[in-house]
């Protein structure tokens, strides 16, 4: 085995600079059904304004896949609140997080 140095950007077609990583996780995220990165973050971190503060007092979204958010809720009846308004929270979520972000919702009773 002999020594050879690296490949300089623009050598051959194959070789080019590193990228971030971050340039790198929406198109993984997208790949694996996840949403973009960005779209989850302001979706866990403005949770609050988006179903309003008594709701997320009794709610917590857990995943979002393909589309479809899980949300678990503390007891039966917040479950029952979330079908009624979920026609509301889907125009809510796609007029703040984008048109094809969460389109379904997964509802679980978790309590505690």
């Amino acid at each position: 085995m002999t020594w050879r140095p690296l490949p300089r950007p623009g050598d051959d077609d194959k070789s080019r600079p590193p990228r971030p990583l971050g340039d790198s996780l929406g198109a993984v995220a997208r790949h694996l059904g996840a949403p973009p990165p960005e779209a989850l973050a302001r979706l866990f971190e403005r949770w609050d304004e988006l179903v309003g503060p008594a709701m997320a007092a009794h709610t917590r979204p857990v995943s979002l896949v393909r589309g479809t958010l899980v949300v678990t809720v503390d007891q039966p009846g917040w479950a029952a609140q979330l079908g009624w308004l979920e026609t509301e929270l889907l125009r809510r979520f796609a007029d703040q997080l984008g048109a094809d972000v969460v389109m379904s919702l997964v509802v679980r009773v978790h309590p505690g």
